[in-house]
């Protein structure tokens, strides 16, 4: 089992910036990607951005050059820093892992509020 604990989400003007922060624990080898999705109220939950184990990153186009997300291995924590937040970007933002054993294996954390306001 994996584990996905998110942090760092919270109430933020318009231009302003956040960090999340998503520390996974348990059986955490194998890992091909690390990655955040949102879902913003009545819509479907897409992807923010994606870093692969080989470090080729991949963002939604909606937020490149804005969004950057990164890893931290020793500590096998992936952060998510936004800036220049607009309130379009207000939305439940969710980590997620993907692992290979064979078979596929998709683990999702709890999710964080995120709110931009005008």
């Amino acid at each position: 089992q994996v584990q996905l604990v998110e942090s760092g989400g919270g109430l933020v003007q318009a231009g302003g910036s956040l960090n999340l922060s998503c520390a996974l624990s348990g059986s955490i080898s194998s890992i091909v990607a690390m990655g955040w999705y949102r879902q913003a109220p009545g819509k479907q939950r897409e992807l923010v951005a994606k870093v692969m184990s080989v470090g080729v990153t991949n963002y939604a186009t909606s937020v490149r050059g804005r969004f950057t997300i990164s890893r931290d291995n020793a500590k096998n924590t992936v952060f998510l820093q936004m800036n220049s937040l607009k309130t379009e970007d207000t939305a439940v933002y969710y980590c997620n892992v993907n692992l290979w054993r064979g078979t596929w294996y998709d683990y999702w954390g709890q999710g964080t509020q995120v709110t931009v306001s005008s």
